[in-house]
């Protein structure tokens, strides 16, 4: 582990339209001190290309080619690449503000953290905002996450040096993996701590997930219920939370 060091994973799957655009978001952050770890997932376009020309100008850009195993594959094969003491998920489609990275390392250090968000804008494919911004709250914890991802997979910064490299689970392939990892992180640190600036955006497309929640609602209560193990009462409870804070959290 290299102290201060952020390895940045970044998913691709046929990434060529905006892959570029989430490179130059990391190129320009005011903290330096980073590598980011392109996974391409199968990709059958030429995503992979375009980051090698970005590798080829800057050490601290990689790419790793598999086959095709989903997200969370993808993701675990960068984690285990990585050599930071901190862990940033970063998806082909999205970006950071420059100071992304340096306001979330300085809210560490002042809250004495170990694991981090953000508040972020939602993007469509144009990179225009079609949803107002989603502001996090000030602190969660494990069952504030049960109710709701505040964690937004590419908001979350996680500080390896106490309790080291957390996985995801494989098994989930792409849906609500990001998740079933917020939850097992928190389970350690016990608490987590949100910017309420927006530095991050979030793009959303037609065929997110996101804008597809009755296709989520099934296995996110099989995370509550399976894999969180919180019995049938909680676990439809929690599911009520999240349905109910998802519709205001989508509402233009």
């Amino acid at each position: 582990m290299e102290k201060g060091l952020v390895s940045i994973i970044t998913p691709m799957y046929n990434g060529e339209r905006f892959v570029g655009d989430t490179i130059h978001s990391v190129l320009n952050q005011t903290y330096s001190n980073w590598e980011i770890i392109v996974i391409d997932d199968g990709s059958k376009d030429k995503g992979p290309e375009k980051v090698k020309k970005f590798a080829a100008q800057d050490n601290r850009i990689n790419i790793f080619s598999q086959a095709n195993g989903g997200s969370a594959a993808a993701r675990n094969n960068g984690i285990r690449r990585a050599k930071g003491q901190y862990i940033a998920l970063l998806d082909a489609d999205d970006t950071w503000n420059p100071d992304f990275l340096e306001k979330q390392i300085n809210l560490m250090n002042e809250k004495k953290a170990l694991l981090v968000y953000s508040s972020h804008t939602r993007i469509d494919e144009h990179s225009k905002e079609i949803l107002t911004p989603f502001i996090v709250p000030e602190k969660i914890n494990y069952n504030d996450l049960l109710k709701s991802c505040y964690i937004s997979c590419l908001t979350g910064l996680y500080d390896t040096s106490v309790y080291g490299k957390v996985y995801l689970r494989e098994d989930m392939k792409s849906l609500r993996d990001d998740y079933v990892y917020w939850l097992e992180i928190m389970k350690k640190v016990k608490v987590a701590y949100g910017n309420k600036e927006i530095i991050a955006n979030y793009r959303i497309l037609n065929s997110s997930a996101s804008r597809k929640k009755n296709k989520v609602i099934i296995p996110h209560f099989k995370v509550l219920y399976k894999v969180e193990k919180l019995g049938l009462v909680r676990s439809l409870y929690y599911l009520g939370n999240w349905a109910f804070i998802s519709y205001f959290k989508y509402r233009k």
